[in-house]
């Protein structure tokens, strides 16, 4: 099943135009990257978040959140929201400045950003 291209423009919007963000297709979905860092996605009709930590455990108390696990093995740190968990603009805008603010915390894997 291909990605929510719809949950990928609201994001787009909710994101403008901050330069720091990349978009990249990726195994037939949709990432958002700060410095080549995954910040959120789509993935099918799930907003997908890397949120760290800190973060992970409370997040997954949420309704509509579960680990994202698309291989059989949860990824530690990142979570999918299901569409009833993002319906309103306020919850997409906290899962994206979410994913935002952790991938933003990461070194930088841009290779400009690399020093020999």
């Amino acid at each position: 099943m291909a990605y929510n291209t719809y949950l990928a423009d609201r994001i787009r919007n909710q994101l403008g135009n901050n330069p720091m963000v990349e978009e990249k297709k990726m195994f037939g979905d949709v990432g958002f990257l700060i410095h080549g860092n995954m910040a959120c996605g789509v993935n099918q009709d799930n907003l997908i978040v890397r949120i760290g930590p800190e973060m992970y455990h409370p997040a997954l108390t949420q309704e509509y959140v579960a680990e994202f696990d698309i291989t059989g093995r949860p990824m530690k740190g990142w979570i999918m929201v299901g569409e009833k968990g993002y319906t309103g603009d306020k919850d997409l805008e906290f899962w994206i400045e979410s994913g935002i603010r952790f991938a933003a915390s990461l070194p930088s894997k841009k290779p400009e950003n690399f020093k020999l």
